[in-house]
């Protein structure tokens, strides 16, 4: 059904339907979305491109949600997950926030528990923002691009 529904909003908005895709896609918290899917099959049939980059910025766009649910619920989280929040602040510390936020958002890990993290810890937000744009336009463009090659590859099959 949800498929379904991303799909229309694609095939009926095009480029706009990819970015409205991935920011629903992205601003779940619990559930998770076929957009990697979406863009994939996108990639295929519009510039993949552009494609990567309106998703890429639909979902780090979407990522806001975690990102205010961590700063508005900082008191509740810092007190139920102490231990947990430390850890995650030694990591930003050690490697870096702004890469963490990237690396995260550039794989299939849970970034959802990063820009909650981020908010949590009142890492800036122009650079929080700016983490997930790169890293989730990153993935987009891999996923765009290969949705490009992989359905030209299979056609010359045909």
């Amino acid at each position: 059904m949800i498929l379904e529904f991303f799909t229309s909003l694609v095939q009926t908005y095009g480029y706009l339907g990819v970015f409205l895709v991935s920011l629903i896609g992205s601003s779940t918290i619990i559930f998770i979305l076929p957009t990697d899917i979406i863009v994939f099959a996108a990639g295929a049939i519009l510039d993949p491109l552009l494609v990567g980059i309106l998703a890429g910025l639909g979902e780090a766009i979407g990522e806001i949600v975690g990102y205010v649910l961590g700063l508005g619920g900082r008191k509740i989280i810092n007190k139920k997950y102490k231990k947990d929040i430390k850890k995650w602040e030694k990591k930003f510390k050690k490697y870096g926030g702004f890469f963490i936020i990237v690396l995260f958002a550039a794989t299939p890990l849970p970034d959802d528990i990063v820009g909650i993290i981020g908010g949590t810890l009142r890492y800036p937000f122009k650079k929080f923002l700016l983490a997930s744009f790169i890293g989730k336009t990153i993935m987009a463009l891999v996923l765009a691009y290969g949705g490009f090659y992989g359905i030209n590859w299979i056609l010359q099959f045909f």
